[in-house]
């Protein structure tokens, strides 16, 4: 039996009974972005929902551009949204549609709502339709200009679409209720005056219809059954409802409101991540450490990993905080499967065995995943110098550290045991080389059967390739970032470390750029060829182990 790309929910609940009582006989969901920045991982969950659904009941999930708002709309980010839909696995096919594709109609039924007396231009200045409108203490107050005539709004609203008017001075409001116990009744605004170029209908519209009256008419006109949204539209359902009841359209799409996704020590709100973009803290929308999609992709994030994070998460009614830990554990067990293994130094360390051949190069077999034989072996160079990780050796250890020191032997990794003679270091007393011997016989064991405790990987030093490496810590400090008066203060100044002088074994930087690696006792890598100069540049995915999971515990 094929895996659902949802869990079944309430959702799917309702679906099953609607398929069940011929309310329908073909589901159509929608993703309906609007394109004022880049996609992130809250997004996700909404993609992989809606296009998930459509895909599990065979039915059609169509992209809609919600295109109302020219003043922070580009095609840079129409284009980065989609880019990021098709990574994540899912596709549109023919399905693309603009709210701007429905101008007119929208324009008409407008017009429809004048006509029966339930929209009106207002002259009043925003200021006063904000005070007017009363708050959760106090009710709205009617509009002095509620009770115009039919004919005369009539008039009025061809004038703002033609111009007549300046930007701000009137708006079109639907005629509800200013008593309403929602604000969102209280005779909403749904066409505003704005001189703007749209990126799709150019300066053919100085009016603009707002998102409450456009995306459920949108909804309406494209056959959407089931306009599943996040719980802050949850209020909105009265509009949504109202707006399609009184205008002349055939079809009444059910609007299902989900808890949306919040992540912990993470950002999602496209107005704040754009701050950290102009405020030079990240070098743009995709760095690797902000939570966007397309940040996600250039770190290494397998978009499979990213799916399966989404289904255990599941979809709820209730708003909750999902620990980051759970999202890196979801990446680290696919990784564990998924990723071959590799040896990189991260930072090195020369080693020479003293009493190894001069000029010997042997070739070793090392296995490309330890518990997928699948996954085939590679050879590995090995000479008399190599370099290890400083952190391997340590002066004066005690008799649990397990690594280099001297007199100690350890197992080099696919090769020989080693022991440590003496330490070499330099004015500062640092130790920049280690002197060690070798056993010959050692490789892969030993005749009289001793063990070492300590295995540790190596580079060939003939052989290294030089690289960058990258290692990204998270952005925040702080696990609820937005939930501070200032966010920014939250920011980790050590979020980023670059390691330049890092060691990879040789063949690896000429194989298939979009393979994450586990460099073995470090962390899982990918290269981030796109953005490199005069050597590759590898960036963390994630560490191999979970070192926050104790602060989040201690934060709750």
């Amino acid at each position: 039996m094929t895996e659902k790309n949802v869990v079944e929910n309430f959702i799917t609940h309702v679906i099953d009974e609607d398929l069940a009582n011929n309310k329908h006989d073909h589901v159509v969901t929608r993703f309906p972005p609007e394109p004022n920045g880049y996609l992130h991982i809250g997004h996700a969950k909404s993609i992989c929902l809606n296009f998930g659904v459509a895909a599990d009941y065979k039915g059609t999930c169509h992209l809609r551009f919600d295109d109302t708002n020219p003043e922070k709309e580009s095609r840079e980010y129409a284009e980065s949204i989609q880019r990021d839909i098709k990574w994540l696995g899912f596709d549109w096919q023919e399905n693309k549609f603009h709210a701007s594709d429905y101008f007119e109609q929208l324009y008409d039924y407008a017009e429809q709502l004048i006509n029966k007396g339930l929209a009106y231009v207002d002259d009043q200045t925003p200021e006063e339709i904000r005070e007017n409108r009363g708050d959760f203490n106090r009710l709205g107050v009617d509009s002095p200009y509620r009770n115009r005539s039919v004919a005369e709004n009539l008039e009025l609203f061809k004038a703002m679409r033609a111009g007549d008017f300046a930007d701000g001075t009137k708006v079109l409001r639907a005629k509800i209720d200013m008593q309403s116990g929602n604000i969102n009744m209280r005779d909403p605004v749904i066409y505003r005056i704005k001189r703007m170029h749209h990126i799709n209908t150019g300066d053919t519209w100085c009016i603009y219809p707002m998102y409450d009256f456009t995306h459920c008419l949108s909804d309406a006109i494209e056959g959407i059954t089931h306009s599943l949204c996040t719980l802050e539209f949850e209020d909105h359902r009265p509009l949504y409802d109202w707006v399609i009841d009184n205008v002349d359209i055939g079809c009444h799409p059910q609007q299902i409101e989900f808890s949306r996704l919040n992540v912990s020590y993470t950002i999602t709100s496209k107005r704040r991540l754009n701050q950290l973009v102009e405020a030079g803290v990240v070098d743009g929308w995709n760095d690797p450490r902000m939570s966007t999609l397309s940040g996600l992709r250039r770190r290494g994030y397998p978009p499979a990993a990213i799916r399966e994070f989404i289904r255990q998460v599941g979809v709820s009614k209730k708003e909750s905080v999902i620990s980051m830990t759970v999202l890196e554990d979801t990446l680290r067990n696919y990784l564990n499967k998924t990723a071959p293994r590799v040896m990189g130094v991260l930072r090195p360390l020369k080693v020479v065995i003293e009493n190894y051949p001069e000029e010997q190069v042997e070739m070793l077999s090392g296995a490309n995943h330890p518990q997928d034989e699948t996954f085939g072996c590679r050879e590995i160079p090995f000479s008399r110098v190599i370099y290890v990780e400083q952190a391997d050796y340590k002066e004066n250890a005690n008799r649990k550290f397990f690594r280099l020191t001297e007199g100690r032997e350890v197992r080099l990794r696919h090769a020989y045991y080693i022991t440590c003679q003496k330490a070499i270091k330099n004015q500062a007393g640092e130790v920049i080389e280690l002197r060690c011997t070798y056993d010959p016989e050692s490789r892969g064991g030993t005749a009289d059967g001793r063990k070492v405790k300590g295995t540790i990987h190596w580079i060939s030093a003939a052989h290294a390739e030089p690289v960058e490496v990258r290692l990204y810590d998270r952005l925040f400090n702080h696990p609820k970032p937005a939930s501070l008066e200032s966010f920014m203060d939250a920011v980790n100044p050590d979020s980023l470390e670059i390691l330049p002088n890092a060691l990879l074994e040789p063949g690896i930087c000429k194989l298939d750029d979009d393979i994450v690696y586990q460099f073995e006792r470090n962390a899982y890598f990918k290269r981030d060829k796109t953005h490199e100069t005069d050597k590759p540049i590898y960036n963390q995915v994630v560490t191999m182990r979970d070192s926050w999971a104790k602060m989040e515990q201690e934060s709750e």
